[in-house]
């Protein structure tokens, strides 16, 4: 299902992403994908795509680089990652823009190609922390246009947002994180 999950500024949206990927240690519980205890494994071995908010992208890398990154760490062919690669493209609609710098791209050609990043490996689980809050509204249209299409491929997201309009568009599941706890819509 495509979760999203809302709350006050500092309550803890991105720390809560941090935790369900690896990047930040929990002090007590468990983190369960798929019924699996997930909690001591690294982050790669989660299979878990995640899009920051600053979308963390790397300045010496090309959109190509990008898209191949996670393929080439978990040792796919190249004739994999170079069909994974021209799928994702076409599906982001960014093939003209593989060879480019990610220094070169605007902030709707950065969006897709983070969530192009994420996406890359096929993973079970996508994490999306505010991935539309810095566009333009022509952009955040188009970008939400995109994430409908990843409602429906079947991948489980969980998307933080501030924007009521975005949620109401986007989710099957609405979340509220409120004083530590997680209240369902």
């Amino acid at each position: 299902s495509y979760a999203v999950l809302m709350g006050k500024t500092g309550c803890g949206k991105t720390s809560l992403l941090e935790a369900v990927c690896g990047l930040r240690g929990i002090a007590g519980g468990a983190i369960k994908i798929a019924g699996q205890d997930v909690t001591s494994w690294s982050p790669a071995d989660r299979g878990i795509g995640y899009v920051p908010q600053d979308l963390a992208l790397f300045p010496t890398m090309t959109v190509a680089e990008h898209l191949q990154f996670a393929l080439r760490i978990r040792g796919w062919s190249r004739a994999a990652i170079a069909q994974r690669v021209e799928q994702l493209a076409s599906e982001l609609g960014i093939e003209h823009l593989l060879k480019r710098s990610v220094r070169r791209l605007s902030g709707g050609e950065a969006q897709r190609t983070a969530l192009g990043r994420a996406l890359s490996f096929q993973p079970a689980v996508l994490l999306l922390d505010e991935p539309l809050s810095a566009l333009d509204d022509d952009t955040r249209r188009e970008i939400s246009e995109l994430l409908t299409v990843i409602k429906h491929s079947g991948v489980t997201t969980l998307h933080v947002t501030h924007n009521q309009a975005e949620a109401q568009l986007l989710a099957d599941l609405r979340l509220q994180l409120q004083e530590g706890q997680m209240l369902v819509q």
